[in-house]
């Protein structure tokens, strides 16, 4: 009872938020005496509310809870206690032995609750001197140095008791008892058993012992409890088993508890080693009580007859001590008194073993043990037996107050270092449920609590919190190492990483998967379910994102049930099964930034990406385009076309503003009529140095931040008007492709079954006749846009041509003179772009552009100067100067020795093939195109083809999805 009140002085006395808002609450009161009418009270019912508040407080509050206990007056006028000298020798002495019999085994292996105890037999201690005011130095010295073994003891929750600070606060004459270095060396004796335990812990000594001895036991309570050679030694052998475990508990759970709140008392930090290692020793303590619980069965059968046969122990020592006291004639009172008290002891052990017989045979042998009523080796083993029997009769409630964890509320702040150590080292997972377990210990307290209306608010808080913490800490790492791990396995060819296990290390992430669900409140924390929703849900999301990547995310799924036996779902997306790059719709929505950032080629009927930022570049071809059409509809062809035609719109807006400006229009009139004029010296070729002049020319009218000439944003804006004739020209490809993928399931496209009619003949329902007719139009539908399909760039050329071509416009007539020098532009440009290709910084990098020659062979259809063009002879003219160059450079070089003018002149002549080539190229690819255009012909000629191929076959007119290329491949083989 007095370490009962002890304990709940100390609860106070460390409870500062109790004392803080027992503080407020008194404000409170004092302000409502002022005003009592407002708080619906009267000033004489306040007073008695004080005085019962002022003794509450100096009773319970102010933490003299034992002292009002022991300093209370014990006399009565009819019994004198404080003059009773021999009650007071006889108090003395039990208290003497009290303390020597817990003295030898606190802080020892076989201890149990003795500093429990301890706690109780210094208030004796304290009692005993306030009543009798007699001070025994030997025992308060016995008392004083218990620091030495137990530097504190664990009460409740966070509270610790230190036995020096009780008795220097109760006892007043302690400077008669002790000198000044005595009481100096408690602390620095506390602070040195702290270190020595936590440099134990940090090396991992306590653990490797504690470790070995309770999974040695472990496995003798999973043996079933193998029998001994006789009934006797079997339940002997269980006996010592039993109490072996409850011992093990005792001790973790005395040092777990000691060293835990002995660093938050002195204020001494932890390392995380020495927590990761008190974190062990709790997996150890919850080990122990699940295995008990595990051998409930096996335990509840064995202990009837473990009792059973230690009363059999101690009733043969008691019959022994009676033969001997009966044996002796001699009679006496005192002699009877311990017979009788004897004989009290055998009838409270002949039965079973409750606390209350218990109890009295303690009492009677209490009695029954004087007069050397026993002889020495009888009596160590009479109380062995009896201790014996009082742990094997309170096991469970023992077991419990041991296996307690409780206290790590209060500590909580080391769960989040435990996880994260679950995670970084993947041994022994299933060790996680022990924590949990000390973990569920904090509920049954939180349960109790009064001082909130509902303890439900607690406990959510905690669950909420501890939830949290296990998801921080342990399943988000663990679902984003997976991951990681995931994507390094597929993509291992990219070497993305050092995967070298030597230098990274290896981690078996499985074994964290494989832990059972962990019961916490009312709900399992199911680990693997979790990394299974998170890799559902990332590579659903990621390939909503990204469709193209859904192969990929399909290998790691393949890949999670593989290595980790994770059951993912499908994604159940549109599957990407039709490669389409990008989509037709988000090149027709931003058709303007489209034919800027890709190049067209036109013999291979492919755009490539510009630049990236990227490795890869990305590339858009017949197959991507039919795809989308595919996927869009047909219809999306003609709403392209619309779209297509409003960008020409305003690009041949800008042409239009570029041909008309006085300095571009006068110099172009003056170069035509520089050619006219010397048309028969120029052997009716345009000088390629005029040409070259108007290129270098125009730079002088002024340049861009990036400089670019007028000249250079000229051939740019021509190159996206081909570049969008490039893709008109894919859209019809695309569409053919589409529509012959299509059709080939129908085996003869000249006879096609007419179904309606056969429904119609075989007399089947309305709603399959309906069918059929459906049937029958989509057919027919794709059969007319295959033989068919439309002629996209006659409708361009048609609807701009008359524009073009109306004397209003007259400043375009003379486009085809700026050709020349255009073409000039170009092949600088183009020569500057390769160049590019095979240097580090690939910016502005390119080996295609053959836009530029689709728009300038569409401008000149829509201007009809395809005949004013050649009239130039042009590409004649360049190959000439191209060629006499080489030949003068050839005359400079023979029959010189010198090595340096040999060098310089091979490079001449590689830059003049390396041009010439560029022009030979540009001119293939732009008669290339005129081809899709049929501008070699004339109209009087175009009428006579018309005429010779007879109403019913479409011309040529159009550029047709494989004639086109095919009649490409045949100019450009032509040319070469």
């Amino acid at each position: 009872m007095l370490g009962v009140l002890i304990t709940l002085d100390e609860i106070i006395d460390n409870h500062a938020s109790l004392k803080d808002h027992w503080t407020l609450y008194k404000r409170m009161v004092k302000s409502v005496r002022h005003n009592p009418t407002k708080f619906n009270t009267t000033d004489e019912k306040l007073r008695p509310f004080e005085k019962l508040m002022m003794m509450l407080e100096g009773r319970l509050l102010d933490g003299f809870i034992f002292q009002n206990c022991v300093e209370q007056v014990f006399d009565d006028p009819r019994v004198s206690v404080s003059k009773n000298s021999a009650f007071a020798e006889e108090f003395a002495v039990n208290i003497r032995d009290y303390v020597m019999e817990l003295e030898s085994r606190m802080g020892e292996v076989n201890e149990i609750d003795q500093r429990y105890r301890f706690v109780g037999a210094c208030g004796l201690y304290v009692l005993h001197f306030q009543i009798f005011r007699v001070l025994d130095k030997k025992l308060f010295k016995a008392l004083w140095d218990i620091y030495k073994k137990v530097p504190c003891i664990h009460l409740i929750g966070n509270v610790v008791w230190f036995p020096n600070n009780f008795l220097t606060t109760k006892m007043p004459n302690l400077a008669q008892l002790l000198d000044r270095k005595a009481q100096s060396a408690v602390g620095p004796s506390q602070t040195a058993w702290l270190t020595a335990r936590t440099q134990m812990l940090t090396k991992h000594r306590d653990i490797q012992t504690y470790s070995t001895q309770v999974s040695a036991w472990m496995v003798k309570m999973e043996s079933n409890l193998s029998r001994g050679a006789t009934l006797m030694e079997d339940l002997n052998n269980r006996a010592v088993l039993f109490i072996q475990g409850l011992l093990y508990a005792y001790n973790l759970s005395h040092l777990v508890r000691t060293v835990m709140n002995l660093h938050v008392s002195l204020q001494k930090p932890m390392t995380k080693t020495a927590v990761l290692s008190l974190c062990r020793l709790v997996e150890l303590l919850k080990a122990i009580e699940h295995t008990f619980h595990r051998r409930t069965m096996l335990i509840a059968e064995s202990m009837n007859h473990v009792i059973q046969h230690l009363s059999f122990l101690a009733l043969s020592a008691i019959g022994t001590a009676k033969k001997r006291i009966t044996s002796d004639k001699r009679y006496s009172e005192r002699r009877l008194d311990v017979l009788s008290a004897l004989v009290l002891a055998e009838s409270a052990l002949n039965g079973p073993g409750t606390k209350e017989r218990r109890l009295i045979a303690k009492l009677a042998l209490a009695v029954g043990t004087k007069m050397k009523s026993f002889k020495e080796d009888e009596m160590n083993g009479l109380s062995e037996t009896m201790r014996k029997l009082e742990v094997i009769s309170e096991l469970r409630e023992k077991l419990r107050g041991a296996c307690d964890c409780s206290f790590i509320y209060w500590h909580r702040v080391i769960f989040p270092l435990y996880l994260t150590d679950v995670c970084d080292n993947v041994t022994d997972t299933h060790r996680i449920h022990y924590m949990f377990g000390a973990m569920r210990d904090c509920v049954v307290p939180m349960q109790k609590v009064r001082h909130l209306n509902s303890p439900q608010d607690l406990l959510d808080a905690f669950d909420k919190e501890v939830t949290m913490q296990v998801h921080e800490h342990l399943i988000d790492p663990l679902c984003r190492a997976i991951e990681t791990d995931l994507r390094l396995q597929i993509h291992l060819h990219l070497q993305l990483d050092d995967r070298n296990p030597f230098k990274v290390g290896m981690k078996d992430l499985s074994h964290l998967l494989k832990i059972r669900p962990i019961r916490f409140f009312e709900r399992d924390i199911n680990i693997k379910a979790t990394v299974e929703h998170y890799l559902n849900r990332t590579f659903y999301n990621l390939t909503t994102v990204a469709l193209h990547d859904w192969k990929t995310y399909g290998e790691m799924r393949n890949m999670a049930e593989q290595k980790y036996n994770l059951s993912l779902m499908e994604s159940h997306l549109p599957s990407q099964t039709l490669e389409q790059g990008l989509d037709v719709l988000e090149i027709m929505r931003n058709i303007h930034v489209f034919v800027s950032k890709y190049l067209y080629n036109l013999n291979n009927q492919i755009f490539v990406e510009r630049t990236s930022n990227n490795k890869h570049l990305n590339t858009i071809n017949i197959r991507h385009i039919a795809n989308s059409i595919r996927t869009h509809g047909i219809g999306i062809m003609n709403t392209t076309v619309n779209f297509t035609y409003q960008f020409l719109l305003k690009k041949f807006f800008i042409f239009s503003q570029f041909m008309y400006d006085e300095h571009i229009k006068s110099r172009l009139i003056k170069d035509w009529k520089f050619f006219k004029e010397n048309h028969m010296q120029t052997d009716q070729k345009y000088p390629f140095e005029r040409a070259d002049k108007f290129n270098k020319g125009i730079r002088k009218l002024g340049l861009t931040p990036d400089g670019e000439s007028y000249l250079d944003q000229f051939r740019t804006l021509i190159t996206q008007i081909g570049n969008a004739m490039g893709y008109i020209r894919m859209i019809r490809s695309g569409g053919l492709h589409c529509c012959s993928n299509a059709i080939r399931f129908i085996p003869d496209i000249e006879d096609i079954v007419n179904f309606e009619e056969l429904s119609k003949e075989e007399g089947l329902s309305a709603e399959c006749q309906a069918a059929a007719k459906n049937l029958d139009n989509v057919i027919g539908n794709l059969a007319k846009n295959f033989a068919e399909g439309t002629e996209y760039f006659k409708m361009l050329v048609d609807v701009f041509a008359p524009e073009f071509r109306n004397p209003k416009n007259m400043h375009l007539r003379n486009f085809f003179v700026i050709l020349p020098p255009l073409t000039v532009n170009f092949v600088e440009h183009s020569i500057s772009c390769k160049e590019k290709m095979n240097r580090k910084n690939k910016d502005m990098a390119a080996f295609t552009d053959d836009g530029f020659a689709m728009g300038v062979a569409y401008i000149l259809k829509l201007l009809d100067q395809y005949h004013e063009f050649d009239s130039l002879h042009w590409f004649q003219s360049v190959r000439d100067k191209h060629l006499t160059e080489k030949r003068q450079v050839s005359k400079q070089t023979g029959g010189r020795g010198d090595e340096k003018l040999q060098q310089t002149m091979s490079l001449t002549v590689k830059r003049l093939d390396q041009s010439l080539q560029e022009f030979d190229l540009l001119h293939y690819s732009l008669s290339s195109a005129r081809i899709f255009f049929r501008a070699d012909l004339t109209a009087a000629e175009e009428k006579e083809e018309k005429d010779k191929a007879g109403p019913d076959t479409p011309t040529a007119n159009g550029d047709g999805a494989s004639g086109s290329a095919n009649q490409t491949s045949a100019s450009a083989s032509s040319a070469s």
